[in-house]
This record gives C-alpha cells, structure tokens and sequence, in this order.
C-alpha cells in the first residue's frame, strides 16, 4: 500500500449544508422579527401611540359632551341664555340695580 503525502480531502456531511442553510434561514427570520419591517419593536410602538391616541379620544369625547349638554341648554330655555349674559357680557334686568365693589 502507498500512502500519498497529500491528506485525502474529506467528504463533507451533506446534513452539515442542510445545517447551515437552516441557521442562515433562522438568523434572517429573527431579524425581520427583531428588527425588520413591521417587527416587534414597530407593534410596539404602535400599540404605545393608540392607546396615546384613545385617552386622547376619551379626553375630546367629555369636551364634546359638555358642550352638546350646553348647546341642548341653551336652545330649550331662556334661563341659560340670561346666564350666559350675564356672566359673560355683564347684562342686566331693566329696573335692576348693578354694584361694583372694588377689590382692595
């Protein structure tokens, strides 16, 4: 038997290439959920800015009822009408007296 000075070239595990493409496959797939679009980091984010955006919502909503609540009073009385000026234009009654008292 001879034996060559130059070691054979081993064969390589054909499961080994099989091995590697499926880390290279599971590497790509943790990145785009890591990092990528639409990733982990990004529903994050946009669950943090609707739940923003809903006490946002719920803060509008109570301005708006009160004023609809203001807008029904003033359109089914005078008494609210008569408040309002009052209290914003300074209006009186004819035949009513109206005092200043000055703040010292």
């Amino acid at each position: 038997m001879k034996t060559s000075a130059v070691p054979q070239l081993q064969r390589q595990n054909p499961l080994r290439w099989l091995q590697v493409v499926l880390l290279v496959l599971l590497v790509m797939l943790q990145y785009r959920w890591w990092l990528g679009e639409n990733s982990w980091v990004d529903v994050t984010r946009l669950q943090t800015d609707v739940a923003d955006q809903q006490r946002i919502n719920a803060d509008r909503q109570a301005r708006n009822d009160v004023l609809s609540a203001r807008v029904a009073d003033l359109k089914s009385g005078l008494d609210a009408v008569e408040e309002l000026g009052r209290s914003d234009l300074g209006l009186i009654k004819p035949g009513e007296v109206f005092y200043v008292i000055p703040a010292e």
